[in-house]
């Protein structure tokens, strides 16, 4: 298959592979004075030793030759340096264990004219892969690639979906146009192992450093003069990435169409919007678990799990289901994001999904589908789940032995650990990223308006919130452009190009646009204000609202008092992960005694709050419990107790987490008494 690379493919495979020359040009430089340098500190450290034979001039002439040779090899370190992907989590399938699956890899390796992998993986997670174990010979040998394939992939997709997913993968490695994105990688690599993989390199020089007084001289020397190296070739590796990372955003695009061209152009584009969510059902799995490992629980099957989660999620969000999976519309992803700022990003090596699916629209090729779910390319499907689901959870530790939660027993608890952190979805996300407002109650009366629920949440209000965030965020950005703190040469903002030093003329505007929004949404939060305070009258309720409404408003208005304390707490006890003279430790431990009292103030009326009871586990109430109740000495005897200072610092963690907790139980305590007042309104 040959597909035609595009204009900025090539201009930007130009401009990586000037850099490459360029980055080799400096090398050599550096090499050829290595070389130099080596010889002369050798020559030189011989004739020494010749010309006055004796032990001194022994190890001087010894310590000057290791010297050259230590930075000799600093620029060469690298042509025995080899990377091995690890590969534990793996698990290799052959052709005879899923004929039908490696049926299909056939097809698509046929199509692209690339090698079938040298291996074939299946692994934990939402993903497909293609990866090779790379030294610097890499880019002058042929080597094949090994694939992976995630089973929690497979779960989410159909056929069709996994067949342009996998197309993709070899879709970069489909034409001889596509090796300039090897060797881009592979020198990134070179200069990036250069410049941050030294810890053998240093533990050399250390070895050489204790053999004697003498050598220890030219190590230190030798490490200086290669961190000079080291600051050169730093501005070469930023050079080379930025340019390469410039390359894969084009790779990318160009990987897209041979995926499109195999397996169609839609197949691609629902399977790109559907990955988030496919992954963030998995990860919601995971982390329920991870909640679980206390009370020794374990799953049988989590891509059964996955399924659940993504459907129930899906169900929350109204998605329409397609092949007995959820469509994610790209349209329903821009109402959340109203910014109008466009800074590209230099360092990201993917172009966005919005930009991906653009251009994937702009082809439309359409293929014949085969939109069967993807599980049913394997022998046993749900067998092969299990086995994964087993070898994932033999890495955990369980205190006792481990049992399998059922999958209903599942359900219950993870709706109800949802419902018990997310806010009701009859408010349309409004309140998602934005608190009921504050205002004064007695002043607003005259400003109501008589609105029903559905005009009060409505998609024109849900806008009006989101397009406030962005055009907050938008301002900030550009403030920071424009000091300099954000160092760019151009931006677009609502579709004009400005350079950085324009950034300042945007700044009334928007700052105009925000008074005017927050004006808007305050007169409607003063509307829903009454609409659930009438609500509340006719329903008997209207103390419990008033009073839940308060006590958020009243708790908002401490909340940054409070995390205040923690910011303080955090920066005072900075020095115990520093060097620091004993005297010093001691007076800042007696200096902290005020602000440590207050913690513990805080810690006390954390323990009798009743909101936070369900949340403050035994072991962590008995654990501040102890902290509260005893003086602890973090330091003595010119050593830190190091046990006292990690209760000292889970407590102000703690502190810090359930104060956030508490915000966050008030203003859900809230919403639910307004979502019951709607919900039972006559």
């Amino acid at each position: 298959m040959l597909i035609q690379t595009s204009a900025d493919f090539r201009k930007k495979g130009q401009a990586a592979i000037f850099s490459i020359i360029l980055f080799i040009i400096v090398y050599i430089l550096l090499f050829i004075s290595a070389i130099a340098l080596t010889a002369a500190c050798v020559t030189g450290g011989i004739m020494l030793i010749v010309a006055k034979p004796m032990f001194f001039t022994l190890m001087i002439g010894l310590g000057l030759a290791s010297f050259g040779l230590l930075i000799f090899y600093f620029l060469i370190k690298f042509l025995f340096k080899k990377h091995v992907n690890d590969r534990s989590y793996l698990t290799e399938i052959k052709q005879k264990d899923e004929p039908e699956l490696f049926g299909m890899i056939n097809e698509i390796v046929k199509q692209t004219g690339t090698d079938f992998p040298k291996k074939v993986y299946l692994s934990y997670d939402v993903n497909a892969s293609v990866f090779y174990d790379s030294t610097f010979w890499s880019m002058f040998l042929p080597i094949k690639k090994n694939l992976t394939i995630g089973i929690g992939l497979v779960n989410v997709c159909t056929k069709q979906e996994l067949k342009a997913i996998l197309a993709h993968e070899f879709g970069h490695f489909s034409q001889r146009s596509m090796k300039v994105g090897s060797y881009v990688y592979n020198v990134n690599q070179i200069i990036f192992n250069l410049v941050n993989d030294d810890e053998s390199y240093k533990n050399t020089i250390q070895r050489w450093a204790n053999a004697s007084g003498y050598f220890a001289i030219f190590a230190g020397l030798a490490l200086k003069f290669t961190q000079g190296i080291q600051w050169i070739l730093a501005k070469m590796y930023s050079y080379v990435n930025i340019r390469h990372m410039a390359l894969s955003r084009e790779m990318e695009f160009h990987a897209d169409e041979v995926a499109a061209n195999i397996a169609g152009s839609l197949a691609l584009e629902e399977s790109l919007l559907r990955m988030d969510l496919a992954d963030n059902s998995y990860n919601n799995v995971i982390n329920f678990y991870e909640n679980k490992i206390k009370e020794n629980k374990a799953s049988r099957n989590i891509y059964k799990e996955q399924a659940y989660v993504m459907g129930f999620l899906a169900k929350k969000s109204d998605l329409e289901m397609k092949y007995n999976l959820p469509v994610v519309k790209l349209s329903e992803s821009g109402l959340f994001n109203k910014s109008k700022l466009v800074i590209e990003n230099q360092w990201a090596s993917h172009p966005s999904t919005e930009d991906r699916v653009a251009k994937l629209r702009k082809l439309d090729i359409k293929k014949d589908s085969d939109n069967n779910l993807a599980r049913s390319l394997f022998k046993k499907f749900e067998e092969t789940e299990e086995k994964l689901t087993a070898k994932l959870f033999s890495n955990v530790k369980y205190e006792s032995e481990k049992s399998d939660l059922e999958l209903d027993n599942f359900k219950d608890e993870f709706e109800a650990t949802y419902n018990k952190d997310t806010f009701d979805k009859v408010f349309n996300n409004y309140y998602d990223n934005r608190n009921p407002n504050q205002f004064n109650v007695s002043l607003s009366e005259n400003s109501i308006k008589e609105l029903t629920f559905d005009e009060l949440f409505g998609k024109d209000k849900i806008e009006l919130a989101y397009t406030l965030i962005a055009l907050q965020n938008d301002k900030n950005t550009i403030e920071a452009i424009f000091k300099k703190e954000f160092i760019i040469k151009t931006f677009d903002y609502d579709g004009t190009k400005y350079k950085a030093d324009d950034a300042k003329k945007l700044i009334p505007d928007l700052e105009s646009q925000i008074k005017t929004l927050e004006e808007e949404i305050n007169q409607n939060d003063i509307n829903i204000y009454y609409y659930f305070l009438n609500l509340s009258k006719d329903q008997y309720k209207e103390y419990e609202f008033r009073n839940a409404y308060s006590d958020f408003t009243n708790y908002e208005k401490s909340y940054e008092e409070k995390f205040k304390l923690f910011t303080e707490l955090s920066n005072a006890f900075e020095f115990i992960s520093v060097t620091t003279p004993f005297d010093q430790i001691k007076k800042n431990f007696r200096s902290y005694l005020p602000l440590e009292s207050k913690l513990k103030e805080e810690i006390r009326q954390i323990l009798l709050n009743s909101i936070l009871e369900a949340d403050i586990n035994e072991e962590a109430r008995k654990d501040l419990g102890h902290y509260l109740n005893n003086d602890l000495i973090y330091f003595s005897n010119n050593e830190y107790r190091n046990d006292n200072l990690q209760l000292l610092f889970f407590a102000i963690n703690s502190y810090q987490y359930y104060i956030a907790r508490n915000y966050f139980l008030l203003k859900k305590t809230l919403l639910d008494k307004m979502s019951d007042l709607e919900k039972n309104k006559i």
